[in-house]
């Protein structure tokens, strides 16, 4: 089946400096797939270039293929089709996002508007339904009201109400709980799952958490360096991760359940871009590192719908080279 979206050998550089190495990441319709990884991998990147939101001073390649028609470098009259309605992307911090001098129903129905045509009380009642589909009450009286008349995770909410607004086909949530207490990330997480369920939509959750991205995606894509270093299906990610990387980032979780053990933390921090290894980005942080780790490996398709960016499992584990 053919991928809703296709990222295809992704690159993004500011001034000379290569902060995305070639991602290659194909999501399908429907689907929940998490991008993990530490401050600084390329997630946030790698998906505002996607959608052309990246300042013009980038200077981004490769191709971005929605249902098979590259929108990479397309007219701003093309990505204003395609950003809202076809795909909408929450961003991490609503405070910032929402304008603090319109109201919560001017806001929402300039989305209607653009992406549904919708006009005069069609949009009143559309943004009413959206406000009690996120779970704001009062719906009527709270459109009137300002930003900052909303707690953040109430003005989280109306984020996701208006991406939700378009009917996108692809949701890219971007950290939507970072600032949340767990109460209220727990419901926001809840409410997205089940937006997703009904609408059949695909979601991107890109988050440093992998408890979250565990309870709510199917697929897991793990970044480092700017570039995909592992790629699985979830369960078997969590139950055997394969890369250095992704084992570190998994054993520095606390288990919830099973005897207590020793937490283990990964040395060192993410390279900086403009000082970036010629050698494998994670080998100086890597307690595997040794001779063979002196090349940037590449990323490539394993047994159990696994890819894969480690020398140290490709001289031991079976290929299947991905179809070009």
């Amino acid at each position: 089946m053919a991928a809703l979206v296709a990222l295809k050998d992704l690159g993004v550089a500011f001034n000379g400096v290569t902060v995305l190495h070639g991602v290659d990441l194909q999501i399908a319709r429907g689907e929940a797939i998490g991008v993990v990884g530490e401050s600084g991998s390329g997630k946030s990147v790698t998906f505002l270039a996607a959608l052309g939101l990246l300042p013009r001073s980038a200077r981004v390649t490769g191709a971005v293929e929605l249902d098979g028609a590259n929108i990479l470098g397309a007219p701003d009259a093309v990505l204003d089709r395609v950003r809202g309605r076809r795909v909408a992307m929450i961003f991490q911090d609503p405070a910032s996002a929402l304008n603090p001098v319109l109201t919560i129903r001017r806001q929402i129905g300039e989305s209607l508007a653009r992406h549904r045509g919708l006009t005069g009380q069609a949009i009143e009642r559309e943004a009413r339904r959206l406000l009690d589909l996120v779970g704001i009450a009062d719906a009527p009286r709270r459109l009137s009201a300002y930003p900052h008349e909303f707690s953040g995770g109430q003005n989280q909410r109306i984020m996701i109400a208006m991406a939700l607004a378009g009917s996108p086909d692809l949701l890219i949530a971007d950290e939507p709980t970072t600032a949340l207490d767990a109460t209220i990330q727990a419901q926001i997480l809840e409410l997205i799952g089940r937006v997703r369920r009904e609408t059949g939509m695909a979601l991107v959750l890109i988050s440093h958490d992998l408890g979250v991205v565990a309870e709510n995606c199917e697929r897991v894509a793990v970044m480092y360096a700017g570039r995909i270093v592992e790629e699985a299906p979830a369960a078997a990610v969590f139950a055997q991760p394969l890369h250095p990387y992704t084992e570190g980032l998994i054993g520095a979780l606390p288990p919830i359940d099973g005897p207590r053990r020793r937490l283990t933390a990964i040395a060192g921090t993410v390279p900086d871009p403009k000082d970036m290894p010629s050698e494998c980005a994670f080998a100086p942080r890597c307690n595997h590192a040794g001779p063979r780790c002196g090349a940037i490996p590449p990323l490539r398709a394993i047994a159990g719908a696994r890819r894969l960016a480690c020398v140290r499992h490709h001289e031991a584990l079976p290929f299947i080279e991905a179809a070009e």
